[in-house]
């Protein structure tokens, strides 16, 4: 990566005459060189003009005019209050998305036929609309956005695509552990009982509707709580023209506001943990909310404070993480000002290994920025640094834009951005220190963590108060402490056994001679379909298809194997083949592990979808691991996860078992998730379970 510092250049007047002649060496100009130039004062900035006015159903409009180029954009921002969603999280973006899906005029393939032939842009979110153009096309794009706005019809069709859409990124998710720490630290800054802290799941989601989403639509896009924002080719006259003739229809009706508790942070340093089993790296989130305002008198300071810290390449946190320590491509940290609540976080994803050493130095950091003053030289760097992005921003009329929407929106001075530079290069080494007493509190933080549990989680102990580490599961619950400890005398023999009874019994398993199962699933490249084939004693045969076509093909016939894809045949190579040769009759290998040497290892009770599971890691004679769990209610096997070498890379691919059903006295899973193989997870279904059919041997004869 390259280290990327921006300046703020400072000219000086009679440089050129003060510049030594060509061959003349001194120390002056030498010592020059090796000093940074003194801050000069900071310049005036000039943010453009921008436009103002009402409408008579309360809506608010702002023009930035801009003829650069010939277009135009139009957003709709609708302001509403936060909400709070419950056990319906997840509804407000379902609503918002919805929107463009059709109106009462068009439907959504006529709203995207007609985007298109403008070459225009059309999106919908749950805070409004937002449309771009050529500024010839804009009384055609505004008739269209203003439909989407007043007349959407919200298709049951469409609706049900978007719910399934929705879930499969849930699925993919739930593997992510970004995702995860994202999802935890709002529950715990916020809680589950104000809008901040709404964490939208599988359950949630099922539980929407579509007149959920027409209600919240009803209720809050109304005019009189939102902005129309025109930036581009197109001058305040012709705006206000445009926006009475599309958006004065646009009904008015008073909005009520809700009130929340203000969250506070913990009273002393609380280790979180959410366990990801087999993960190789660790997400660290040390975070907290903070009150502080839009428009603060903290704001600026604080924001010079943080970008010491972690916000940008030059930063402590990325100095000592990643440039010293090497624990990390990266450590960064954010402090956010919010009308109802702020946050702070500090962050990084580090290896296992040094996960405690890890948060040791993001501690050590935090408490030096608050003991330590900060010297004169990095305070100068950070600022200009803070003043080349601030300027560079200018160059976007949008900003302009997002300027006046804020200004109107926190009823900020007038002069707040004109002002900006002046206050910031005013920041002084001992404003830079109190923010960091007055919003720094590793002592009052939580500590969360996303990792592999056994690797990682005991070492965390001593950065929690109390000594006692609380477990979340990846949308935030936390993990019942009654029924977590394994049963007195219980092996991993043991479970493995009673899984054997669970499928219906070692006679009944060692009955199977062979066994077919045929699956199918839904993917964004369409139907995929496949095909397993065990024999005994140790034969395999996998097919993978689309639309009835098979697009590869897997054979070993218990020495040699082969693999077909596209017509072409290829020798199997000598890892895969040495896994299979060590996997006898592998779909039921659990009943040969003993036999066959594998190394258990009983770990504990973890919960997996909802249901405690037995955790058992598996090494076989050859070295290679993986991890299954078996409920504790019924012993049958819910989950397996195995790292996977492909394209150059370790991905750990994890199957969960459900739906299992008895196929001739032995219990079969009907349905299987697999994630890790593609972007999101696949959700199998089974189509074909045959046990003991007629096989002809034909099938594994290598070529």
């Amino acid at each position: 990566m390259k280290r990327i510092l921006y300046f703020v250049l400072i000219t000086a007047l009679g440089f050129a005459a003060c510049t030594p002649k060509t061959g003349e060496h001194t120390s002056s100009s030498e010592d020059f060189r090796k000093t940074a130039p003194a801050p000069g004062p900071a310049p005036k900035i000039e943010l453009g003009t921008y436009d103002q006015f009402q409408l008579d159903n309360g809506l608010k409009v702002i023009v930035v005019e801009n003829h650069k180029l010939p277009r135009v954009s139009f957003q709709i921002f609708v302001d509403a209050p936060e909400v709070h969603e419950g056990e319906l999280a997840g509804f407000i973006d379902m609503a918002g998305s919805l929107l463009n899906k059709g109106t009462k005029n068009h439907t959504k393939a006529q709203i995207d036929e007609a985007v298109d032939f403008m070459g225009a842009s059309l999106s919908s979110s749950g805070s409004g609309l937002f449309a771009s153009c050529l500024s010839k096309y804009s009384e055609d794009l505004l008739d269209l956005m203003a439909d989407v706005l007043m007349n959407p019809t919200f298709p049951a069709e469409e609706f049900d695509k978007l719910k399934k859409q929705t879930l499969s990124g849930l699925a993919s998710s739930k593997n992510d552990p970004n995702a995860i720490a994202d999802n935890v630290e709002n529950v715990l800054n916020f809680g589950k009982d104000h809008p901040y802290g709404n964490v939208q799941s599988e359950v949630s989601t099922e539980k929407i509707s579509v007149d959920v989403c027409k209600a919240y639509y009803q209720t809050y896009f109304r005019p009189n709580i939102s902005y129309l924002v025109v930036v581009g080719d197109i001058n305040p006259a012709d705006a206000r023209d445009l926006a009475t003739k599309y958006f004065a229809k646009w009904e008015k009706r008073p909005v009520q506001e809700v009130a929340y508790e203000t969250p506070k942070a913990p009273d002393q340093a609380r280790v979180a943990f959410v366990d990801k089993a087999g993960a190789v790296q660790s997400v660290i989130h040390v975070t907290y909310p903070i009150d502080m305002k839009p428009g603060s008198p903290d704001a600026i300071k604080a924001s010079v404070m943080n970008t010491v810290l972690g916000g940008y390449f030059g930063s402590r946190l990325m100095s000592n993480l990643r440039e010293d320590k090497a624990y990390t491509y990266g450590a960064r940290s954010s402090i956010e000002n919010d009308p109802l609540i702020g946050s702070f976080r500090a962050y990084a994803s580090v290896r296992n290994e040094v996960t405690d050493s890890s948060m040791t130095q993001f501690l050590y950091e935090l408490n030096r920025l608050r003991t330590e003053k900060l010297g004169e030289e990095e305070l100068n760097m950070v600022k200009n640094y803070m003043s080349g992005g601030f300027a560079r921003s200018l160059e976007s009329p949008q900003t302009v834009a997002r300027f006046a929407l804020n200004t109107a929106r926190f009823n900020l001075p007038p002069d707040y951005y004109a002002t900006y530079l002046e206050r910031l290069q005013a920041v002084t080494a001992d404003d830079v220190q109190a923010m960091a007493q007055k919003y720094i509190h590793p002592d009052k933080a939580y500590l969360l963590v996303v990792g592999n549990k056994p690797s990682v989680a005991e070492k965390l102990l001593p950065f929690d108060k109390d000594q006692k580490i609380e477990f979340y599961d990846t949308f935030g619950n936390l993990m019942p402490e009654e029924g977590m400890e394994l049963p007195k005398g219980l092996t991993a023999d043991q479970v493995i056994e009673d899984y054997v009874v669970a499928l219906g019994g070692k006679e009944a398993v060692g009955n199977v001679k062979s066994l077919k199962l045929a699956m199918s699933a839904d993917s964004p490249m369409g139907k995929l379909e496949v095909m397993n084939l065990w024999v005994k004693p140790n034969m395999f045969m996998n097919t993978f298809g689309m639309g009835g076509n098979v697009m590869q093909k897997m054979v070993f016939d218990g020495e040699n194997g082969q693999l077909e894809a596209m017509g072409q045949k290829q020798p199997m190579d000598e890892e895969t083949l040495a896994g299979l040769k060590e996997d006898v009759f592998s779909y039921f290998g659990e009943m040969n592990y003993a036999a066959k040497g594998h190394k258990l290892s009983l770990v504990g009770i973890e919960m997996v979808e909802g249901q405690k599971a037995y955790r058992i890691d598996v090494e076989s004679p050859s070295g290679k691991k993986k991890t299954q769990y078996f409920l504790t209610e019924n012993s049958l096997k819910v989950r397996e996860m195995e790292d996977q070498e492909g394209q150059g890379q370790t991905v750990t691919v994890i199957t969960d078992f459900g739906d299992y059903k008895k196929v001739d006295g032995v219990m079969i899973p009907h349905q299987w998730t697999i994630t890790g193989v593609m972007p999101i997870p696949l959700k199998m279904t089974m189509n074909t379970v045959e046990i003991n059919g007629e096989v002809d041997p034909g099938l594994f004869k290598i070529q």
